[in-house]
């Protein structure tokens, strides 16, 4: 497939590997989901992705989008993940094999193609929740909120506190200085050794300091500048308050707030591989970090029919009880965008789609906010102990209260 413009793709060609006597249709089930994908990928809407190209006249034609596109969605259904891993199934693999037929693309080209079209992957998102929708694969009936741990590419040992920071700065700028000291004392006789080098490098020694320097001083601006965000926010926060008890003219009730700190708390915690992961508890307490690791809090909303995903997301928030919000939002503007939501009735009002969340979700602004963009609330509002009480006296318990019972 060729777009309008003046580039031409590289001929996608994975039929022809159907000719041959180990073919992938031949030794693949019928119903895999490759042979799946390459039938619905040409009928999504890539324009976005084909608009990279309209323009461009320079270099060898490009893979396919199309071809890409299937790639890639295909990988990343088999939690196939990394770009080389990817260009090395498209080796071994008769599944890759049957999307990129006898012309591979490598490792790098797999990596620049996600991540130039990274944004436009959103809309293929959409067309497919629409498509899932047609086929019966989304009922709506009701929806699932979640969320999971999921480790960074970072450790927690390369944390490091703002307290310790500051020591370790002046640890090292004393280091530099030593070190500098010895290299403005070398001798002239040293030349003969330097052989075809200028001479006037920084020694190994001094370098490795000073880039870790430098690191340090980025990760304390960026605790610096929480910081600040965190003064700014809590001083409109007072002003807001202030200003709503002279307009009611109640008086501040308990003692007077104390005065905004808009430096770091000697605690406060940065990552230099992942900085915006945050150290969390994990499920998992037998690893050697003891159930805490630098990860991010994946949130996922997915319909009840067939497991079909609505919405995702991935925040540095460590627990879910602010996250029923942005999820409830996420979810309907997807809906919205594929066109399945359920239509309004003729008062204009649109039905409630019941949402079944955990404990770690509830209060009474995320009840109030699932309401407000469409949603049935079911939520846990308390965490029961298993086996906390025999059968019999579970049997002659009240009913437990609803969510608008406890609200």
């Amino acid at each position: 497939m060729n777009p309008p413009g003046p580039k031409a793709y590289r001929s996608w060609t994975h039929e022809l590997y159907a000719q041959q006597a180990h073919s992938p249709a031949t030794q693949l089930p019928e119903d895999d989901l490759v042979f799946f994908l390459i039938d619905v990928v040409p009928t999504l809407d890539l324009s976005r992705i084909h608009a990279a190209y309209q323009d461009e006249t320079r270099g060898a034609p490009p893979f396919d989008p199309v071809m890409m596109v299937c790639l890639l969605l295909y990988a990343y259904c088999v939690g196939v993940f990394s770009s080389r891993k990817i260009a090395r199934a498209c080796e071994r693999n008769l599944a890759f094999l049957a999307i990129v037929g006898e012309d591979r693309p490598d490792f790098r080209t797999i990596s620049l193609f996600r991540k130039t079209h990274l944004d436009a992957f959103a809309d293929v998102f959409v067309q497919v929740l629409r498509l899932a929708k047609a086929a019966g694969l989304v009922r709506l009936g009701t929806i699932a909120v979640d969320g999971t741990k999921v480790q960074g590419n970072a450790s927690r040992h390369k944390a490091m506190s703002y307290g310790y920071m500051t020591q370790e700065v002046a640890r090292l700028r004393a280091e530099i200085d030593q070190l500098l000291k010895q290299a403005q004392d070398v001798d002239a006789q040293d030349d003969a050794a330097l052989g075809t080098r200028r001479g006037d490098e920084l020694p190994e020694e001094l370098r490795r300091r000073q880039d870790r320097l430098a690191t340090i001083a980025a990760a304390m601006k960026r605790l610096e500048a929480e910081a600040r965000a965190e003064g700014d926010a809590e001083r409109q926060r007072r002003e807001e308050a202030e200003a709503q008890r002279q307009r009611t003219g109640t008086k501040r009730r308990g003692r007077a707030p104390g005065p905004i700190v808009e430096t770091p708390a000697a605690k406060a915690q940065t990552n230099f591989t992942e900085p915006e992961l945050s150290i969390m508890k994990t499920a998992n307490k037998k690893t050697a970090n003891k159930g805490w690791d630098c990860c991010g809090n994946a949130q996922a909303s997915v319909d009840d029919g067939c497991q079909i995903i609505l919405a995702c997301d991935v925040t540095a928030e460590c627990n879910d009880k602010q996250q029923a919000e942005p999820m409830a939002q996420a979810t309907r503007d997807q809906l919205d965008q594929a066109g399945i939501a359920p239509a309004a009735d003729e008062s204009g009002a649109r039905p409630l789609i019941p949402a079944a969340l955990d404990t770690g979700y509830f209060s009474g602004p995320a009840v109030a906010a699932m309401e407000r963009e469409g949603f049935d609330p079911y939520i846990a509002t308390e965490r029961q102990r298993h086996h906390s009480a025999s059968s019999s006296s579970a049997s002659e318990a009240p009913a437990p209260a609803t969510v608008k019972e406890k609200m």
